[in-house]
């Protein structure tokens, strides 16, 4: 029987925090992993040919923290670094995640490598690889060791495959992916019937738009799918002065929307953005938005001039 005498007050914050999280989840209908707003300026860790779109090599990092400044809160941090091998028409790389919520935690290492073929003068079509494994740990002890629910920890490893497509140029890019193939196969029945281990599908279009000489517009559109959960569509628009500076607006079907600044100096791209619920369980819950920065650094041939696409 649960005794909240030998509990903790951080211990209760996590159990609050987790049953805060699931319910909104719920009412949402989201509880989509592998989520960030700004997959309109790295799309990498979620279709590696998008890496093939940049002749120039590059190190991307993203925080995303929801909940701030409460301990436990959900957050993302992902890396990714991409180099080119033009001469085969060819990119390869690696992607780095981690997830955390209260007492779970979701750690990811990917690499991968893409090939491009040429359909026309400025089209090309590539197809991609990506291999890796994938760790989940649930330290349900460290709430109450003394409750028979909380007795033991849940640790789990799987490998991971996963393949995507593409077809891109200049000025828009459209592709399909599948990078969360997990095998569950070789695992117990916990790792099959957890989310986290389900395959992952996704849907990214993108278009660069010219507004006259000084201004471009980019409107992105992303849908995701987990198996057993139901859908979610993001669609995204930014809009770009002198390729410097960019201001957007994010929504996503979850009823979540979120506002997007970008500024790109030389080989340096950083980016922001704060996303909230639109609904009423989001916005009277205690701090439901969520702060997100990327950066990044390209390097190379062509890695000085601002890639907006």
């Amino acid at each position: 029987m649960f005794d909240l005498r030998n509990v903790s007050i951080k211990n209760i914050s996590c159990l609050i925090l987790v049953l805060n999280f699931l319910f909104s989840n719920q009412v949402s209908g989201q509880n989509q992993t592998f989520s960030y707003t700004q997959y309109m300026d790295n799309l990498t860790p979620l279709n590696p040919n998008y890496a093939l779109m940049d002749k120039a090599g590059s190190v991307n990092i993203l925080a995303n923290k929801e909940l701030l400044g409460i301990s436990g809160g959900p957050s993302t941090y992902l890396f990714n670094i991409g180099i080119p091998i033009n001469s085969i028409g060819s990119s390869a790389g690696l992607v780095i995640l981690n997830e955390q919520l209260a007492i779970e935690k979701v750690t990811e290492v990917n690499g991968f490598f893409a090939k491009s073929i040429r359909l026309a003068n400025n089209q090309f079509l590539s197809v991609s690889l990506n291999a890796g494994i994938k760790n989940y740990v649930a330290n349900y002890t460290s709430l109450d060791q003394s409750d028979p629910s909380f007795k033991q920890d849940v640790r789990q490893t799987s490998p991971n495959i996963g393949f995507g497509i593409m077809l891109y140029s200049d000025h828009y890019y459209l592709g399909l992916s599948l990078p969360e193939l997990t095998i569950t196969g070789i695992g117990s029945s916990t790792i099959q019937n957890n989310t986290n281990f389900s395959k992952h599908y996704f849907i990214a279009g993108g278009l660069l738009l010219g507004i006259g000489e000084e201004f471009k517009f980019k409107p992105a559109a992303l849908y995701s799918y987990t198996v057993g959960i139901p859908g979610a569509a993001d669609f995204s628009g930014t809009l770009y002065w002198r390729g410097v500076f960019g201001i957007g607006a994010d929504y996503n079907t979850n009823h979540q929307i979120a506002g997007i600044l970008t500024l790109n100096v030389d080989q340096f791209h950083i980016g922001y953005s704060y996303r909230v619920g639109t609904q009423a369980v989001n916005v009277s819950g205690f701090g439901s938005g969520t702060n997100e920065i990327a950066l990044s650094y390209r390097f190379g041939s062509g890695a000085t001039k601002p890639r907006l696409l």
